[in-house]
């Protein structure tokens, strides 16, 4: 029972200390909303500019069949098919050759895109202010850009190698109709709508000026080499295969103009066709161009052998050839095919099989068999008489050549109908066309994206500052970090947080200000608490009781706290006195409106041989108007104010004050800033540790405690100032409550 019990207490302290991290992330995200915000608003001013600044972007598609069966030969007959390959690229190794320089560079030349034009004078803004800017237009009669101040046209550009892929400026030369091509060395004049050739330190230029810019308007050319044009022809090119072993192709290309693009993809889409067709139709003409050497060589031979024959027939006569012997001569025709069609049988089978195989040493048999009847039918061909044997041979020879020269001759008559009718393997499904539709920038989700970039930047900056700086915002982790109690929270005082904008406000105590509020209760908890734990005696054995407040650095209001708390320890009707003992930079005396001349520093920095009687401390110490409460203020500057705090007349004085107050406070200065608080705590009763509401940084205040210890000086708590109350501050030990008069 007592383990369950134990089991779940665990299961829930775990779970509460996730939920409770979960919770204080969230509290610094939200504590945050202010950077989160402004990245969020310069995301969205970042995507804004960035979508008008880039030009509209479109594009135009394509699509051709690749057919691998039909190429219009296979329909006259199996005999004329087998002399024209069938096999074809497949659609991705045609995607890849379209993007080829074979397939590019034709485009290039008719278009002129190898000639780049440019405006110089367009900068950053204006492309912001106009949303979009002009783009150069190519076409066969040339290329042309549209400025402010005209329009500039060139149809001829060609120079040497070393000038290929270099600047040049073009500018209209006053108002007659002559110009200045420079490239920062060479300056060249020439004349509008006439063919200009220069020769210059790189080689020749070669260009023709149809129009330019009026006012001196610069604009930059230059000559692309074939690579890099290519390359950015590929760069907007895109060239896949619809889905998987369709064989169609789809070819996208983009840019900043529509028409543009269109026509230079239906530019692309002619140079492959024609490429394609060329292709299909080479083997063909191959094929015919053999036959037409082949045929007259064969009509000679057919022609000699039956010139041969017919010669023979008339010197031996009509010869009558036995049926025996035709038999024999069928019989050795066939063989010959036989041994023929299992050599081939064999040859299959021995690149499966060795030579010991049964199937392979049946098909040895079979060869043996017939060899052997092959030659026994030579030797009865050879019994023959010799006109019979010449005439066999001569017969043959004219048949062949005749059955040779006429398939020849059909096959070629064939070929020319096919060539004649050929289209090639590739075929247009769809040209491109301009549907003015654009893909690029995507304003909406680019600034959705922006803002999103910015949130989401913001987030990281929250977190990272966070972690990083790691500020004072959870007691409990104080008191683990520090091994100090926390006394006290003191919550904002939003009227005071008002009047302290202005310096010229003569009195900030709580009492006077927001008497009713939160912070005024929780200085009335903290002087509860010094109350029940002080010690009976003071460590100076005489009525007062000192308490010591410091800091571990500037700036957390430990002037704030030692004020107010001597206010509400007269309240009970103790003779307070509030030392400010911070010398170098204390601002004790704008809390009371009191002159700051006069003070501890001035006391102590008396000569020996002065009076330092108790009529003489009473000069440094002034009344403030409150009742049971009087102040010393730090005086002028000393040269050396941790000296005069470590010396036998602050002890003296420390001595004769006690025996006239009953509550001494003393505001040292900060611990990280200096020593003097080391001293000092040897006459306090309690040691009181000020820091900042999320302002304090931890680790500085966890060294100021340990720096502290190292000397032997024990802090008897921590008061955490400035506390702000809301849905955003997790550690908020306060509720919308408070004593007193609310009218």
């Amino acid at each position: 029972m007592n383990t369950d019990s134990n089991n779940l207490s665990k299961s829930t302290t775990e779970k509460s200390s996730n939920d409770v991290d979960l919770l204080a992330l969230v509290f610094v995200l939200l504590r945050g909303w202010k950077i989160v915000l402004f990245f969020a608003l310069l995301g969205l001013i970042i995507g804004v500019l960035y979508s008008r600044y880039e030009n509209p972007t479109y594009k135009s598609d394509a699509l051709i069949q690749i057919d691998t069966t039909s190429q219009g030969v296979s329909a006259l007959g199996s005999n004329i098919s087998d002399l024209v390959s069938t096999d074809v690229s497949p659609a991705q190794t045609e995607a890849l050759l379209i993007k080829s320089r074979m397939i590019l560079k034709p485009v290039v030349d008719l278009l002129h895109l190898d000639i780049r034009l440019n405006d110089p004078s367009i900068n950053a803004l204006d492309k912001i202010n106009s949303d979009r800017t002009h783009t150069q237009i190519n076409t066969p009669e040339g290329v042309a850009l549209k400025t402010a101040d005209g329009q500039v046209q060139i149809s001829q550009l060609n120079v040497s190698q070393a000038y290929l892929d270099q600047s040049f400026t073009l500018v209209r030369s006053g108002t007659d109709n002559n110009f200045t091509l420079s490239n920062g060395f060479d300056d060249f004049k020439g004349q509008l709508n006439k063919a200009n050739y220069f020769r210059g330190t790189d080689g020749i230029i070669q260009i023709t000026v149809n129009d330019l810019p009026d006012n001196r308007h610069p604009i930059t050319i230059a000559k692309q080499s074939l690579q890099n044009t290519t390359d950015a022809i590929n760069g907007a090119l895109t060239v896949t295969e619809l889905n998987d072993k369709t064989g169609i192709i789809q070819l996208s290309l983009v840019g900043s103009d529509q028409q543009q693009i269109t026509l230079i993809l239906k530019q692309i889409v002619e140079s492959y066709i024609d490429k394609n067709k060329s292709r299909g139709s080479e083997e063909t003409t191959k094929t015919l161009s053999f036959m037409e050497t082949q045929i007259p060589l064969l009509k000679q031979k057919l022609e000699a052998s039956e010139a041969t024959f017919n010669d023979f027939r008339e010197r031996s006569g009509s010869i009558d050839i036995s049926q025996e012997s035709g038999l024999l001569v069928a019989e050795s025709s066939q063989i010959d095919s036989q041994i023929n069609e299992l050599k081939l049988k064999k040859a299959d089978l021995t690149t499966y099989y060795t030579e010991e195989h049964p199937l392979v040493l049946q098909i040895n048999d079979q060869l043996k068999v017939l060899n052997n009847r092959k030659q026994s039918i030579k030797g009865d061909i050879a019994k023959l008489p010799g006109t019979q044997r010449e005439f066999l041979k001569l017969s043959a020879d004219t048949t062949i050549n005749r059955e040779i020269y006429l398939t020849m001759l059909k096959n070629y008559e064939q070929l020319k109908i096919v060539k004649a009718g050929q289209i090639g393997f590739a075929r247009i499904i769809d040209m491109p066309i301009s549907t003015y539709r654009t893909i690029a920038p995507k304003k909406q989700l680019i600034v959705m994206l922006s803002i999103l970039s910015g949130i989401l930047f913001g987030i990281l900056l929250v977190f990272l500052k966070s972690m990083l700086k790691n500020t004072v915002k959870d007691p409990d982790r104080l008191e683990i970090k520090t091994g100090v109690p926390v006394i006290a929270t003191i919550p904002r005082s939003s009227p005071l947080t008002r009047l302290s904008k202005n310096k010229k406000t003569p009195n900030r105590l709580l009492a006077y200000i927001d008497h009713n509020s939160l912070s005024y209760e929780a200085i009335k908890s903290l002087r509860t608490h010094l109350i029940f734990g002080m010690p009976e005696h003071g460590k100076s054995d005489q009525r007062a009781k000192v308490i010591l407040i410091s800091g571990e650095s500037p700036g957390v209001g430990k002037t704030f706290i030692a004020a107010n708390l001597s206010e509400v320890f007269a309240q009970l009707d103790q003779k307070v006195l509030i030392i400010d003992a911070d010398m170098r930079m204390g601002e004790l005396h704008k809390m009371f409106n009191i002159e700051q001349n006069f003070g501890l520093a001035d006391y102590l920095s008396q000569k020996d041989n002065e009076s330092t009687t108790s009529q003489s401390i009473t000069e440094y110490v002034h009344a403030t108007g409150m009742d049971n409460i009087d102040f010393m203020p730090r005086g002028q500057h000393p040269k050396q104010p941790t000296t005069l705090l470590a010396s036998k007349k602050f002890n003296d004085m420390m001595s004769q004050l006690s025996a006239h107050y009953d509550y001494i406070v003393v505001d040292s200065p900060p611990i990280l800033a200096a020593s003097d608080a080391i001293i000092l705590s040897q006459y306090a009763d309690k040691l009181l540790m000020v820091t900042r509401y999320n302002s304090s940084i931890e680790r500085q205040l966890v060294y100021a405690i340990n720096q502290l210890t190292k000397d032997h000086v024990r802090v008897d708590g921590i008061v955490v100032n400035d506390v702000q109350r809301g849905v955003m501050d997790k550690y908020s030990y306060h509720y919308s409550y408070a004593y007193g008069n609310n009218k």
